[in-house]
């Protein structure tokens, strides 16, 4: 394919790098600069998880009048013990993996997370939670930041995104962020084949290596097709990895063996993002069966593999999953036998270096309670969610998090490192 001025205008950046392979001596340039060994996976749930049906305070008999078909039975529940609160709380039964990591003491369950005047808006909150600021939902995300924080000229996978779209959380003013779903599929894309290939790639290759002095349009596209030249051939040896475990065979699962087989093969990525929809469980949300129940069983089965696969191939160590999801539901159910938008919800942090337990506390569920809001219909939040960026910003990837998150979140942060 030959690749010209008109092709380049016609396609855009995007289309044009993304037909290139990725030539070795790219790659040994990027791995020259130092591989970092610590990663940190994000895994986001789509669209609003039942905080009060992912950890259970199954003593508490308002949960059970409140929820009256969709509570879950205080014989199911996995115990994970009392919190400061002296609250007794649980696991949801389909979270056994997580159950057993928790109990191995690198699960920390960050109770009612969130910010004041909670948004109900899909839309909203996420950016909320991307940018980090409730009072703004625009301008670059909180990771984005992050990376526009490294050395330049920075690796062009330094992040790694397994959803079609960039999440505004990973967008940033400086560093682009490759969205990668498959592996498999993020291949040097040529109708040829033998001799007529090998030109294409070689063109390619002495286009993207042309610093285009004086031209900073020209040079831009450049970088860019180098970046993605740079970024093919590692990603390659991800689609190649075996796992030590089996994985579900669902999307999440597939998404979190590919970042298993980054960090295992040292492709160099710092942050991983992966996430899981389903969670705007407005009716026929069920209990420890039906729709909810699957969302938990796809979740925590996927989690524990991961766990189990970075664990036995010796990274766990290096590697923490921090989990969130843009609000937590309602208390009572509604008379669709789902749930509504509610508040404060549910963070986890999992990985060989994390400090697990229950942090926080969990919610008085009677009518009037001061841990509630909103006429007692929601949960309110006790640990701003931005604290526990500050966490990992400071504790884990080793930067200062006053400037990325734009104010000083630490005091009341949880010790989760």
């Amino acid at each position: 394919m030959p690749i010209s001025r008109r092709l380049f205008i016609r396609d855009g950046v995007a289309t044009v790098t993304l037909s290139f392979a990725a030539p070795q001596f790219l790659s040994a340039i990027a791995h020259a600069q130092g591989i970092p060994s610590r990663h940190l996976v994000v895994v986001y749930l789509q669209g609003g998880n039942d905080a009060l049906n992912t950890l259970i305070s199954y003593q508490d008999p308002n949960y059970y009048s409140r929820r009256p078909t969709i509570a879950i039975p205080a014989g199911q529940v996995l115990q994970v013990g009392t919190d400061g609160a002296g609250r007794v709380l649980g696991l949801h039964p389909r979270l056994g993996g997580l159950w057993n990591v928790f109990n191995e003491g690198h699960l920390a369950l960050v109770q009612r997370t969130g910010y004041q005047n909670s948004s109900r808006s899909h839309f909203e909150a996420t950016d909320i939670w991307g940018t980090a600021n409730p009072q703004s939902t625009t301008g670059p995300g909180w990771l984005g930041r992050y990376l526009d924080t490294l050395p330049r000229p920075v690796d062009a996978l330094a992040a790694w995104n397994t959803a079609a779209e960039t999440p505004h959380a990973l967008l940033a003013a400086q560093t682009g962020v490759p969205a990668i779903p498959n592996a498999a599929t993020y291949t040097y894309a040529s109708p040829n084949r033998g001799s007529a290939a090998v030109q294409e790639r070689t063109a390619a290759q002495t286009m993207a290596a042309n610093p285009a002095p004086g031209r900073p349009h020209l040079a831009f596209v450049n970088s860019t097709s180098r970046a993605a030249i740079e970024t093919l051939d590692r990603v390659a040896q991800a689609s190649t990895y075996t796992p030590s475990v089996a994985y579900p065979n669902s999307g999440f699962g597939l998404a979190l063996k590919t970042v298993a087989g980054a960090i295992v093969k040292g492709v160099g990525s710092r942050v991983y993002w992966v996430q899981t929809a389903g969670f705007d469980t407005h009716a026929q949300q069920g209990s420890t069966g039906g729709g909810y129940g699957n969302l938990m069983g796809t979740l925590g089965d996927g989690l524990f593999a991961f766990y189990a696969d970075v664990r036995n191939q010796g990274v766990a160590n290096d590697t923490t999953v921090i989990l969130f999801s843009e609000f937590g539901r309602r208390i009572s159910e509604n008379g669709s036998g789902g749930t509504d938008h509610g508040a404060a919800g549910l963070m986890m942090v999992l990985g060989g270096a994390v400090r697990g337990g229950l942090y926080g506390t969990a919610a008085s569920l009677a009518p009037g309670s001061p841990t509630l809001e909103n006429s007692s219909g929601d949960v309110h939040f006790e640990t701003d969610f931005r604290s526990v960026y500050a966490r990992v910003l400071d504790q884990w990837l080793g930067v200062n998090s006053i400037p990325i998150l734009n104010g000083d979140f630490r005091a009341g942060a949880p010790a989760v490192f």
